[in-house]
């Protein structure tokens, strides 16, 4: 998401970005003294607690009219900054350890607080202990919006590989998830924390629960366009019509701003308006994942249950997991012998021809059959992809490519995630 609410701790003739929804602010103009939490530990605590500003951690002696900078981790980091307040302390700085690096979180805090990056927090410790009288200032929260890079994968979330059915790419999809304004109970606080009394309209929030109403959304206009379509061809087009590329024109970074792969993002982000008319769609039925389900050695009672009544699975099985109709192609373990993946395509839009153009994977030759589809309304047709490794060395690990179908106006994308045999 292209919005931030950007919140500066100045110190030492410098200052470092941090993100914050503090409803309290500093006086402008007025520096504080800085301390680093495991130096304001109180007497019974230990370094680690007070590090992590654990409630109760900190003395109040030492940490009284202080900015407290706090380590992320363990406890909530709210909750580290009501354990600030309750040492008598003006303000938390919130710094990221290195496993969480870049990934920086406005939240309510209870005091004037900001979150800074794990290498703006190395630059901040390293300040607190080069002078013995530290100070600074954490600047008013604001809102901004346009900013870049946009959007980026958040650090916690869910990355592949499946590791049930590899020949499925999980995640399917990316969606905004992060600092999503949304409405909110007022049966509980904003921090969703005991101590915490405030009561507010609406609140922000980050997490899968804020992507699934997003993604929700774009079905059910999908679904109003489009009453005709299955829910396999809607997944379809909200997946081929996503993109790869932020709002730089650059591909989507992770948390550690390095380029992310589809197991981070799947096909890519949501484009709602481009999803109302992708062209193709990889189409499925029911039947075709209790086949898929079979392929699996799912057993009768199993498939059964899911049926709702007695399913006999075709006496000859498809003829590969990786042939389910999914609008990704994964292929894992190949072999010099190759590999190859079945689908079918869809028309959806007017009559017209197509055009396959492939990003083969590193190491890995690809090749599309027939390379060219001519659909007329509402016809569907099968295509073949050949898969064969040239450098083993560089496909023993994921490797990843794209196949788009394109008619000048729609390009149908399709994830190609390959693993050689080890």
């Amino acid at each position: 998401m292209d919005r931030e609410f950007p919140s500066y701790v100045v110190f030492d003739h410098a200052q470092a970005k941090g993100q914050s929804l503090s409803a309290t602010d500093l006086p402008e103009k007025t520096s504080y003294p800085l301390i680093d939490s495991v130096q304001a530990a109180a007497t019974n605590a230990t370094e680690k607690d007070a590090q992590l500003c654990m409630v109760g951690s900190l003395d109040p002696a030492k940490v009284k009219g202080k900015i407290v900078v706090c380590l992320r981790g363990i406890n909530p980091r709210v909750a580290k900054g009501e354990a600030v307040r309750q040492a008598g302390g003006v303000g938390m700085v919130l710094a990221n350890d290195e496993s969480t690096g870049n990934e920086i979180i406005a939240d309510a805090h209870v005091l004037p607080a900001t979150h800074i990056k794990y290498r703006d927090g190395l630059l901040l410790y390293s300040y607190l202990r080069s002078t013995k009288t530290p100070t600074g200032f954490i600047t008013k929260p604001a809102t901004v919006l346009g900013t870049k890079p946009a959007p980026f994968m958040a650090a916690f979330s869910s990355q592949g590989p499946n590791t049930i059915t590899p020949e499925i790419l999980k995640p399917d999809i990316t969606a905004p998830g992060v600092s999503v304004i949304a409405a909110w109970t007022r049966a509980n606080s904003p921090t969703d924390l005991a101590f915490d009394m405030r009561r507010v309209a609406f609140n922000s929030e980050s997490g899968t629960s804020m992507s699934c109403p997003h993604v929700s959304g774009i079905v059910g206009l999908l679904r109003t366009v489009h009453p005709e379509w299955s829910p396999a061809a809607i997944r379809s087009a909200i997946m081929t019509t996503a993109v790869e590329l932020d709002n730089k024109g650059e591909p989507i970074l992770n948390s550690s701003f390095v380029p992310a792969s589809p197991f981070g993002y799947g096909a890519g982000h949501v484009s709602p308006a481009r999803a109302m008319s992708p062209g193709l769609v990889y189409d499925l039925g029911a039947a075709e994942y209790f086949d898929f389900l079979c392929t699996l050695r799912y057993n009768a009672t199993v498939m059964d249950m899911f049926n709702g009544g007695p399913y006999t699975c075709p006496g000859e099985a498809p003829r590969s997991v990786t042939d389910l109709n999914y609008p990704s192609i994964t292929v894992v373990n190949v072999t010099a012998a190759g590999a190859t993946a079945r689908r079918r395509v869809k028309n959806v839009g007017r009559p017209g021809k197509y055009k396959a153009f492939v990003t083969e994977p590193a190491g890995v030759a690809v090749t599309v059959t027939p390379s060219v589809l001519e659909f007329g309304a509402g016809e569907e047709k099968g295509f073949e992809v050949k898969f064969r490794i040239k450098n083993a060395t560089l496909a023993k690990d994921y490797s990843f490519g794209e196949l788009v179908w394109a008619n000048g106006k729609q390009f149908v994308r399709s994830p190609l995630v390959v693993k050689a045999l080890a």
